[in-house]
């Protein structure tokens, strides 16, 4: 997915917690997100913490989604509180290639 339709479909599906997103369309937009607070916070530290705080729900939600595209659960994300450790877990997982289902996998219970 390209750069600009990876952050429109993120910014897009920011209540969206269901479905998947790929990992080009999920590290395009942490890069987004990144690269915008970088040159924010070089004008004001109060405008790079604004938008941090308005790219909360949709990294949120874009990471819940790229955790069901590597057929994880969206509670991972509670990793998140873990001190220093949990965030390189994530980063960790989300790296994951995308688990592809087919119709002759059956899930055990």
């Amino acid at each position: 997915m390209p750069f600009q339709e990876s952050i429109r479909t993120c910014l897009n599906k920011f209540t969206d917690f269901n479905g998947c997103a790929t990992r080009s369309e999920f590290w395009w937009f942490v890069l987004f997100v990144g690269l915008v607070e970088m040159a924010l916070s070089y004008v004001s530290g109060i405008l790079s913490n604004v938008f941090l705080l308005a790219m909360c729900l949709p990294l949120l939600a874009a990471g819940i989604r790229r955790f069901h595209d590597i057929g994880r659960t969206g509670w991972w994300m509670m990793f998140v509180v873990v001190p220093f450790a949990g965030i390189f877990l994530l980063m960790f997982l989300w790296a994951f290639p995308t688990k592809v289902v087919s119709a002759d996998d059956t899930i055990s219970t």
